[in-house]
């Protein structure tokens, strides 16, 4: 029978459906990746001047030679820049509120070889990249950003521009609307529980329960979470809370096993969207997360017109299949 269940940690409705599933077209597939031409490839290594000057890489070499293992310079077409010119008050404030995209937005090249997804790259080079991302994250809390947002779009079908497998980084100037509300929830459940942590209670509690636990670590926690958005949706804690993902050192290795059990269940790395959920400055409770959403599915009007999911594989269903990958 169909449930609405509600995501503990972000307050939003799901309503799960599996025997949808079985509606024409309702079988979950994707294609294998088109293969990188590497004469193409600007992220390629030996293509460094192909990209803007870099701001920071991890292994040897100058700047903009071969050498890195990971490489992060500026996105070519970014959303944000350190310099825009700030904007003229509306008349009406009201009705039409407008202020500077001023901020940072880079390109984090997780990987020297012409490889479409992070599950295709051993793991200490999934580790390299995720301290790269952690780097970045606490550069740019330092210069005083509001927020840094930090994602993975893995194919076309996740948004993904350029194959080669990379993450950008979004340096806010403001605190994202859904993250402020989970920091509320974080809040609320401290005060609730005399001091509880809501990530850290949740996880311990899947742990018990096991139905929707994927795989476990001695670092981090692996599951389908309750309320998933989509089918086959992950989430990924450390054992132990930590508010903040760029103060924490853990989660690379199971990052790397989660992307390969996608990779294993639909026979070739799936799209999706991957994004790093971690304290804003100056939060008291909270709890840093990476959330990995394959895109099976499309998005139709009952989710951008109401902001309620549909999924079509119970999480319980997406886990046992996962563990079994």
């Amino acid at each position: 029978m169909p449930e609405v269940r509600v995501d503990p940690l972000t307050g939003r409705r799901t309503i799960v459906a599996g025997d949808r599933a079985g509606r024409p077209g309702g079988g979950l597939s994707c294609t294998p990746p088109d293969p990188i031409d590497p004469e193409h490839d600007p992220f390629l290594e030996g293509h460094e001047d192909r990209t803007p000057p870099e701001l920071y890489r991890a292994g040897g070499g100058a700047p903009d030679t071969p050498g890195w293992t990971v490489r992060v310079v500026p996105n070519l077409y970014p959303a944000l820049t350190p310099d825009a010119a700030a904007l003229e008050r509306d008349a009406n404030p009201d009705l039409f509120s407008a202020s500077a995209a001023r901020g940072s937005h880079e390109v984090v090249i997780n990987a020297p070889q012409p490889l479409v997804s992070l599950s295709q790259v051993g793991s200490p080079q999934v580790a390299a990249a995720v301290d790269v991302w952690r780097k970045r994250i606490r550069h740019h809390t330092a210069a005083g950003a509001a927020y840094v947002h930090v994602i993975v779009n893995e194919r076309r079908e996740g948004g993904a521009s350029l194959p080669h497998t990379h993450a950008q980084v979004y340096a806010l100037p403001f605190v994202p609307a859904q993250l402020a509300r989970e920091r509320e929830r974080f809040g609320a459940y401290a005060t609730r529980t005399m001091g509880g942590n809501l990530l850290g209670d949740l996880v311990q509690e899947e742990v018990r329960r096991r139905e929707r636990i994927v795989a476990v670590d001695d670092e981090a926690v692996l599951m389908a979470p309750y309320a998933s958005r989509l089918p086959f949706q992950l989430l990924l804690a450390p054992r132990r809370p930590q508010p903040r993902f760029e103060d924490d050192a853990t989660g690379a290795a199971l990052l790397h096993d989660a992307l390969n059990r996608l990779a294993r269940r639909f026979g070739s790395p799936p799209p999706l969207n991957l994004w790093v959920r971690t304290a804003p400055p100056g939060a008291d409770h909270f709890g840093w997360r990476i959330d990995i959403v394959p895109r099976l599915t499309h998005l139709a009007g009952l989710e951008m017109g109401a902001g309620v999911n549909l999924n079509i594989v119970s999480p319980e269903q997406a886990a046992a299949e996962l563990r079994d990958a």
